[in-house]
C-alpha cells in the first residue's frame, strides 16, 4: 500500500470519538468538535504505509546480513501543534509531521545506524545495507515473524490531539491570559504558549519483539511581565503531561496562573542575599533539576562504562546518608517522562539507583547492560528515529525522608531556600554545576525572613549528595515541561525532590563589606 502525502494528511485526522470540551468553557462561544467518521488504526504503519510483519522481517534480514549481536528497527510518526497568544493576539500557530524509520545493528563496541523518511521497502532496505556496513561476520538469521507486546496503559487517551482544533484550544489560552491580567494592575503583558502532539512508535527487535506505543504530550506555559515605576520583573509557570484536552481544568489553569503571578510580583520585594558558603534548602518539586542534572546523569551507564563519571567505581558503596533514596521510574501514569516501553522495546519500569545511601544501579540500555552482564533497566531513549538510543532518565526523584520541612528550616541559622530555577550549567560526569535561582527565601535563626532573587548556587553533585543532612517527607514531582539534553538529543523528562537541606554550598549573592 502506498499513499500520497496530501491524502495521508487528510486520512490521519480520522477518529471515531468526539472531543469533549472542559465544562468551564461552556457558554464561551466555543464551537463543539465534529464527530469523526472512523477510528484511527492501532497500527498506523501497517494501515497507512503497508509495513506489515513480512516487510519488517525483510528489512531485519538485510540489516543483519553481515552479522549482529543486536539489531532493531524503530518506526516513528509524530504530529505536533504549537500556538502562541501575546497581548490578546495569536502571534504564531503551526503544525508539523515527522515520520521515518531508524535502523541499528550492534556488534561488540560498534554500532551501525541509518535512517530514512521514506517508508517504502526499497528505501528501508537501502538504509539497512548502510547500517550493516560496519559488520564483517557471517549472516544472522533474523525472525520471520514477531511477537507483538500488549499495549501499555500509562497514558491512553480518548481523543488524539490531531482531532482537537484551534477553536478548542484558543479559549484556554485566552482564559489563562485573562486570569493573569486581573490579578494585579502592575501586570502589563502576558504571553501564553501551547504545544501538543502524538507520537506513534513501532519497534521490532532481532529477538522477535514487536512493540507499539502511542505517546501523547501537551504543555502550557504562561509568562507574566509586571512593571512598578521604572522597575520591570518577569516570571513564568508551566504544566505538562502525557494527557488529553480534558486535563486542562479550571483549577489546574488557575494554579498555574497564580504561580506565575506570585513569582513575578514577589521580585519587587526581593533582594540578593549575601554571598559565600552557607546551608542551602532545596525546595520540594522543581529543585529536582539539581538531582537530575548534577547527580542523575552521572548514574547513566554509558558515562560509567567509559569511566567519565565519578560514580564509575562506586557501585555498592555509600554515596549519601542512609535516609537518601534516589529512583528513576518510567511507569508513573501520565507523567511527562513516562514510558510504557523504552526506545529499544524494553518494558520501562522502576530503577532504584541509590538505596538508603548506597549506590545500587546505573541506568542501562541494551549495550551497557550487555557489557555489565545485566538486564537493561528500560532506559534506552532517543529523540527520534534519526538517532540511536542511549541510557537516559525518565521520571527521576528522591523519596521521602524522616524529617519535616519545618524541622529543616528550624535547623538553619543562616542560609537560603532555592525555589525556582531558570537555567544552569553542569559538567556531566564530574558533576560540577552552577544553577541560577530566580526565586527563593532568606532563612535566619530558623525562620523564613525575606524573599531573595537572582542567585547563583555553585557546587559539585556528588559532594552535594554527601552533604545532604536532612530530607523531608514532602516529596513531589514538578509538573513543569522539563526537557533533557544529552549528546545533541532532547527527550521529555519529569523530576522531583522533597525539601532537602544541603549543609554547604557556594552562594553567589552580593558581597557585603
Amino acid at each position: 500500500m502506498t499513499i500520497k502525502r496530501r491524502d495521508f494528511l487528510s486520512t490521519v485526522a480520522a477518529g471515531s470519538a468526539v472531543v469533549t470540551m472542559p465544562g468551564f468553557l461552556a457558554g464561551c462561544g466555543v464551537q463543539s468538535a465534529r464527530a469523526i467518521a472512523r477510528q484511527a488504526p492501532q497500527n498506523p504503519f501497517m494501515e497507512w504505509f503497508g509495513v506489515d510483519q513480512a516487510t519488517v522481517a525483510r528489512v531485519m534480514s538485510e540489516l543483519t546480513a553481515r552479522g549482529a549481536d543486536a539489531a532493531d528497527v524503530y518506526f516513528q510518526h509524530s504530529r505536533s501543534n504549537r500556538l502562541t497568544l501575546e497581548d490578546g493576539i495569536v502571534s504564531s500557530a503551526n503544525s508539523g509531521i515527522q515520520q521515518g524509520v531508524g535502523l541499528r545493528v550492534v556488534i561488540g563496541e560498534q554500532t551501525g545506524y541509518a535512517f530514512t523518511e521514506d517508508l517504502t521497502l526499497p528505501s528501508m532496505l537501502a538504509a539497512a545495507r548502510t547500517a550493516s556496513a560496519i559488520a564483517s561476520r557471517s549472516r544472522v538469521v533474523g525472525p520471520q515473524s514477531f511477537n507483538p507486546s500488549s499495549s501499555g496503559d500509562l497514558y491512553t487517551t480518548t481523543v488524539p490531539w490531531a482531532d482537537v482544533g484551534i477553536d478548542q484550544k484558543l479559549p484556554i489560552l485566552k482564559m489563562v491570559e485573562a486570569k493573569a491580567k486581573v490579578r494585579d494592575p502592575a501586570i502589563e503583558k502576558v504571553a501564553v504558549y501551547w504545544s501538543d502532539g502524538d507520537d506513534r512508535i513501532m519497534i521490532a527487535t532481532l529477538d522477535g519483539k514487536l512493540v507499539l506505543d502511542q505517546r501523547p504530550m501537551t504543555r502550557l506555559t504562561v509568562v507574566v511581565t509586571a512593571k512598578k515605576g521604572d522597575e520591570t520583573q518577569t516570571g513564568y509557570s508551566n504544566i505538562a503531561a502525557r494527557e488529553e484536552f480534558s486535563w486542562y481544568t479550571e483549577e489546574r489553569l488557575s494554579k498555574m496562573v497564580d504561580e506565575a503571578v506570585d513569582r513575578t510580583l514577589i521580585q519587587f520585594e526581593a533582594t540578593r542575599p549575601p554571598a559565600g558558603e552557607m546551608p542551602v534548602i532545596l525546595a520540594a518539586g522543581a529543585s529536582g533539576i539539581l538531582l537530575h542534572e548534577a547527580i542523575g546523569h552521572g548514574m547513566e551507564a554509558d558515562f560509567n562504562r567509559k569511566g567519565t563519571s565519578i560514580y564509575s567505581d562506586m557501585m555498592g558503596k555509600k554515596v549519601a546518608e542512609s535516609f537518601v533514596t534516589i529512583v528513576d521510574q518510567a511507569n508513573i501514569p501520565r507523567e511527562r517522562g513516562a514510558l510504557n516501553y523504552d526506545d529499544e522495546g524494553n518494558k520501562a519500569g522502576r530503577t532504584v539507583m541509590v538505596e538508603n545511601g548506597i549506590l545500587r544501579s546505573y541506568l542501562h540500555d541494551q549495550i551497557s547492560a550487555r557489557q555489565y552482564d545485566l538486564q537493561p533497566t528500560g532506559s534506552g531513549r532517543r529523540e527520534s528515529y534519526r538517532f540511536a538510543p542511549m541510557p537516559r532518565m525518565t521520571c527521576t526523584f528522591m523519596e521521602d525522608g524522616p524529617h519535616t520541612k519545618d524541622e529543616i528550616i528550624a535547623a538553619v541559622d543562616h542560609g537560603i531556600i532555592c525555589e525556582t530555577y531558570t537555567n544552569g550549567q553542569v559538567q556531566i560526569g564530574a558533576g560540577d554545576y552552577t544553577f541560577y535561582v530566580k526565586n527563593g527565601w532568606l532563612v535566619e535563626k530558623g525562620k523564613v525572613t525575606a524573599p531573595i532573587k537572582d542567585v547563583n548556587i555553585i557546587g559539585n553533585g556528588p559532594e552535594s549528595l554527601k552533604r545532604i543532612t536532612m530530607v523531608a517527607n514532602d516529596a513531589r514531582l514538578d509538573t513543569g515541561g522539563w526537557t533533557c539534553g544529552k549528546n545533541g538529543q532532547r527527550v521529555p523528562v519529569s523530576q522531583g525532590i522533597p525539601t532537602v537541606l544541603v549543609s554547604k554550598m557556594t552562594v553567589g549573592g552580593e558581597n557585603v563589606g
